[in-house]
């Protein structure tokens, strides 16, 4: 039975066009330098970083927050409003905990991102929203990032929305560049084809695949990982159990004896993380699903370092030994 399911999958993937070579990425020639710290949610004080940063602003702050629940965000934002340029772009859903002249509201799909850029030169990403769950409750990672070339991507970002262009707008200014010889790559959903990216980082794994998943729905990003498991490769995943339902890929994966286990967080598994290789490190606001990829304003990065591999594999190992207990 399980052979004739394996047929159906590969049949299903040279039907769509899912076999491919994967294209080489041409080495950027662009270089920055700069600084990128990662907090994990909630055994490190990610309310207390993100204010932090965003209070060391000193010229401009401009946003793109699905939810902006916690007071103290809300209160640094209004402080530094009466001082320097101050712009939000939340999504109409969350607009009532914090509707003020300077937020303007996405009605339509999702507007999921969970950035602030700071001065044109800095950067907060990842997949925790200022809200109390999410720094207090949900697993998650907050990335803070000095850099000029990714925050000119993001403030191209944000101007699109800010200015009424969601969903769509022009690719990414820079979509890969070197930050102190990090190699590091920015994509914006659904412009830029978030899910295409992520497939081609799946790819190209030799030896591992991890994976936290807040919502895992997408055919295209599991059929990758179930031939990446055919050919040997070593895979588990976290997935969050809510959000285990008909449409997810949770018991496909399973079926076919991958490692997939669902999260025991009384809150939420809020990740969107893969990790490849011990060294490639997907993260953002982008769950692999249709709706992230087509429907939603998000985002991701993908970062080349060990070190940082290294970070979010421990944050991989406390959350799947947890979920085992």
């Amino acid at each position: 039975m399980k052979l004739k399911v394996v047929v159906m999958v590969i049949f299903s993937l040279l039907l769509y066009g899912c076999i491919t070579s994967t294209p080489e990425i041409i080495s950027s020639d662009i270089h920055d330098t700069g600084t990128i710290d990662v907090y994990f949610c909630p055994q490190q004080n990610c309310e207390q970083e993100l204010v932090q940063f965003i209070a060391s602003a000193q010229q401009s702050i401009h946003c793109a927050l699905f939810d902006v629940g916690l007071v103290s965000v809300q209160d640094i934002l209004l402080e530094k409003k009466r001082k320097i340029d101050v712009k939000v772009v939340t999504d109409n859903d969350y607009l009532r905990k914090f509707n003020h002249s300077f937020v303007k509201a996405d009605k339509w799909g999702l507007m999921h991102n969970k950035f602030c850029v700071i001065d044109g030169k800095k950067v907060s990403t990842g997949s925790m929203n200022p809200t109390d769950n999410d720094a207090h409750k949900n697993n998650n990672n907050l990335l803070l990032i000095e850099s000029t070339v990714l925050a000119q991507n993001y403030e191209q970002e944000f101007q699109e929305m800010w200015n009424g262009t969601f969903k769509k707008g022009t690719a990414v200014a820079v979509d890969s560049f070197f930050l102190n010889n990090i190699s590091i790559q920015n994509y914006f959903c659904p412009e830029d084809r978030c899910a295409e990216r992520v497939k081609e980082e799946l790819k190209k794994a030799q030896k591992s695949i991890y994976f936290m998943a807040f919502s895992f729905t997408h055919e295209g990003i599991a059929n990758i990982i179930l031939l990446k498991h055919l050919d040997g490769i070593a895979v588990h995943g976290v997935m969050e159990a809510r959000q285990v339902t008909k449409d997810s890929q949770f018991a496909r994966l399973q079926y076919q004896e991958i490692d997939v286990i669902k999260d025991k967080n009384k809150q939420n598994m809020h990740h969107k993380v893969f990790v490849i290789d011990n060294e490639t490190v997907i993260t953002g606001s982008f769950n692999p699903t249709n709706g992230g990829d087509r429907r939603n304003d998000e985002n991701i990065l993908i970062i080349k370092d060990k070190e940082i591999a290294a970070l979010f594999l421990e944050e991989f190992r406390k959350v799947y030994e947890k979920e085992k207990e």
